[in-house]
């Protein structure tokens, strides 16, 4: 979730608004600003009961980083380690009796410029024995414990996708099937404001009211964003498109779970009604469009339960690029369900191509970056990369000429659409992704496919360059989100992989793994439930157990938003100022930069868990 270009500026005035946060035995005061995420608070007055972190949780523990749940036994296997030592180091792999199973020395690497450290890295990819709490000692200190297993990632590719079911919108969540996490449904027409099954429009934008229920919510607020959910949606459906056997294997948790549609398809369902519902009705000015997202009025408290919510919901203005997006995913979805559900895939189809005709007659439609009062704006100007996502998905769906025209006659058919890692903004690589992995009849298909691959030989050589090992190396400072970015980048390495069936593709995205897990310059892993130093207080309303002990953290295989350099909030700004970008991270509940939790963040974790998942 990147933050938009005119907040990045250095002239850049945030419009805060005021609200009060509210937690045991006492109320704090919050700004919140102007942003593209989801409720993302400013600031705490520095009278506050809320506490600043004396000493940041990003204090090294040991300076051996490893992926802290476990590597493959047939997979490359590395680490990292802390040393101003300029000459080898002496290593051990000891197993859970402690008996030294592989030994070795450390390669010298320097000062790493993303972390400030001087590294060296450890090689134990010989070794191939199996086994849980093996350690690794470089110069006489441990890591922390990991598993040689080659179902390593099993539980967390189930995980990142079932980190869905409690996000969703419209319905009780049962406490059965996410235990601990069991509420009621938020926004039904019982709610305080009246739910979503009403929503009006902004004061001049329609005149009419549209039932909106359903859906995941965003991210840290309540708010649903076409433009956020049309990326998240998509991706689960790739994470199908790819492997789609060993997908219908993978149990969910969801009610669902045992029909005869697949359970990641099931999920992706609840998001795809949603998006459907945001369609400007027939005989409305604008039909056809996709409102851009619907949100409070005003940002709520943090926590607020979202049965709770007590703000006026409303749509905002329909958009080009949130058009397009519905255009696409639902074009994608048309093909995903046809062998489950037909009556439902054609619905899909006639809805993707009325959105796509209305956004062809309405194609300068921008969101702007103004609109975020009481929720993220998402803004928009430049929407060609939309335009190519949703073509390349119709073409590849119904194969008609006019769509492969639209395709092929972009500027960005032909552009280097992997030179940046991917998001909500930048869409064209979905297409060219799907392009080159599902089957279709593009005339320059192997063009495409290509390109793919030199996307992926990009990435390696960044990761070769990387003393942890991330393929991820941006000039400027890590971006928001550089967790999601980096997951992204893994998914067209590991696109490449299902393209060539070339080893070095596979390895790649199991050693970018490495550094979500814990790999990294603050011996973290990023995902909640997985490591022995794992994040757990991500910017949540609800999961928000260091404000409320009574409710809990995210659940299990949710990702943090990562190293952020700009550190837009001031919790994190007033203790890591200066930081550099690795280490421009804080596990705080008030670190809406560094640490939110995102449906699209989390997207992107889902297909890389599942890839690696696969490899077995």
């Amino acid at each position: 979730m990147r933050l938009p270009a005119f907040l990045q500026s250095r002239r850049a005035r945030l419009a805060a608004v005021a609200v009060i946060v509210a937690v045991p035995a006492v109320t704090l005061p919050i700004v919140f600003s102007s942003h593209d995420g989801g409720g993302l608070p400013r600031a705490v007055g520095a009278d506050s009961a809320y506490a600043f972190p004396a000493t940041p949780d990003h204090i090294p523990d040991t300076p051996v980083r490893v992926n802290q749940v476990g590597y493959l036994p047939d997979g490359p296997k590395r680490a990292t380690v802390i040393s101003d030592s300029d000459k080898p180091l002496p290593w051990q792999l000891k197993d859970k009796a402690g008996k030294v199973v592989a030994s070795g020395e450390s390669e010298p690497r320097g000062l790493d410029a993303s972390s400030g450290q001087n590294t060296h890295v450890v090689d134990f990819s010989a070794y191939r024995g199996t086994g849980d709490t093996y350690t690794l000692e470089v110069d006489g200190k441990a890591s922390v414990p990991f598993d040689l297993d080659p179902k390593a990632y099993r539980q967390l590719s189930i995980d990142a996708l079932s980190f869905y079911y409690p996000q969703r919108s419209g319905i009780a969540i049962d406490n059965a099937i996410a235990p601990g996490y069991g509420r009621k449904a938020g926004h039904a027409a019982d709610s305080p404001n009246g739910g979503d099954s009403k929503v009006p429009c902004q004061p001049g934008v329609c005149d009419y009211t549209l039932d909106v229920t359903g859906g995941w919510y965003d991210a840290g607020d309540q708010g649903k964003y076409v433009v956020n959910g049309g990326i998240s949606v998509a991706q689960l459906m790739s994470s199908y498109e790819r492997s789609p056997k060993a997908a219908q294997a993978r149990a969910l948790r969801l009610p669902e779970h045992g029909g005869k549609t697949p359970d990641v398809l099931a999920e992706a369902r609840w998001e795809l009604d949603f998006l459907m519902k945001m369609q400007v009705p027939a005989g409305q000015p604008l039909a056809g469009m996709a409102h851009h997202k619907v949100h409070d009025a005003a940002w709520t408290a943090l926590p607020t339960d979202p049965a709770a919510d007590n703000q006026q919901r409303q749509l905002h203005a329909p958009s080009t690029a949130a058009t397009l997006n519905l255009a696409a995913a639902a074009a994608q979805g048309a093909r995903v369900f046809a062998p489950y559900d037909k009556a439902y895939s054609e619905k899909l189809l006639h809805v993707a191509k009325t959105a796509y005709a209305a956004a062809v007659a309405h194609p300068t439609m921008y969101a702007p970056d103004s609109d975020s009062t009481g929720g993220g704006a998402y803004g928009d100007t430049d929407v060609s990369d939309e335009f190519y996502w949703a073509a390349a998905e119709l073409f590849i769906t119904t194969g008609d000429k006019e769509y492969s025209t639209a395709v092929t006659s972009s500027p960005l058919h032909k552009a280097d659409v992997f030179a940046a890692p991917f998001d909500w903004r930048a869409t064209a690589a979905l297409g060219r992704l799907d392009l080159a992995s599902v089957d279709n009849k593009l005339p320059d298909r192997d063009r495409v496919r290509q390109s793919v691959i030199e996307g992926a030989d990009r990435q390696l050589k960044t990761m070769e360059g990387q003393a942890y090992g991330q393929p991820y190396a941006p000039p400027a400072g890590y971006d928001w989100g550089s967790n999601s970015q980096i997951l992204n980048n893994l998914a067209v390495v590991g696109t490449a992989f299902d393209l060539t069936g070339k080893a070095k593709y596979r390895d790649g995205v199991l050693s970018g793994m490495d550094y979500i897990l814990g790999r990294n310059a603050l011996n973290q892993s990023y995902v909640t439930g997985y490591g022995e130093k794992a994040s757990k207080n991500q910017h949540s309303r609800w999961y928000a157990h260091q404000l409320d002990p009574k409710l809990p953290n995210p659940p299990r295989g949710t990702l943090a938003g990562g190293p952020n350099s700009n550190l837009q909030d001031e919790v994190a700004g007033n203790a890591l100022r200066g930081c550099k970008p690795q280490l421009c991270y804080m596990d705080d509940i008030m670190s809406w930069s560094t640490n939110e939790l995102t449906i699209n963040w989390n997207a992107s974790l889902a297909w890389v868990s599942t890839f690696v998942a696969d490899q077995t």
